[in-house]
């Protein structure tokens, strides 16, 4: 469509056409996408299943580098002074080396990502339906590490007077020497 103005200029007053345009919709502000060169896991420490699985990453070819680092240790609290290092002791917290946060099973994903081996599985596990598969897996986990925890335990906190061994589990050896039954009174 062609519309036309009456312009006024040296030659009088004529029709010049004006062809309309869209009007202009502004643009969102386009995020920076920051790569990931490196990944740093926080897991478990005090978890059998946390320490075996980071064995296993540890051992796979990297795509990305993957650095481990025990959740709620000094040297996690100093690289992420910002983290909830309570909440890393609860569901497994992987950082970008661009500050990206990933969280339960997107951090498993990541870290399948991040393999040579795994990457397609990764891609495939970031579908909506591969999601639902790996919160799955992640749930199972999660409840595995629930019955697995010394009593009154919260992820990897020290519980005095437990202690964790791969191979026997969970042992108990109060502080005080009250192990043989024979107990000072106060």
């Amino acid at each position: 469509m062609v519309a036309a103005v009456e312009a006024t200029g040296d030659r009088g007053t004529e029709r010049v056409p004006v062809t309309p345009v869209a009007p202009v919709t502004p643009v969102a502000p386009v995020t920076p996408v920051i790569p990931v060169r490196g990944l740093t896991v926080l897991y478990d420490a005090q978890c059998g299943l946390c320490a075996f699985v980071r064995d296993w990453l540890g051992r796979q070819r990297q795509l990305v580098p993957l650095w481990f680092v025990p959740a709620g240790s000094d040297e996690a609290r100093w690289r992420f002074p910002s983290l909830d290092h309570r909440a890393t002791l609860e569901e497994i917290t992987v950082v970008g080396d661009g500050g990206q946060i990933y969280r339960g099973s997107a951090a498993w994903i990541v870290c399948l990502w991040a393999l040579r081996e795994h990457r397609p599985l990764a891609h495939r596990l970031s579908t909506p339906s591969g999601a639902r598969l790996a919160r799955g897996a992640v749930l199972a986990a999660a409840k595995w590490r629930g019955s697995h925890r010394p009593p009154g335990g919260i992820g990897g906190a020290q519980v005095e007077g437990w202690e964790y061994d791969r191979r026997s589990g969970w042992t108990y050896s109060p502080a005080d020497g009250c192990g043989s039954g024979t107990c000072p009174t106060r």
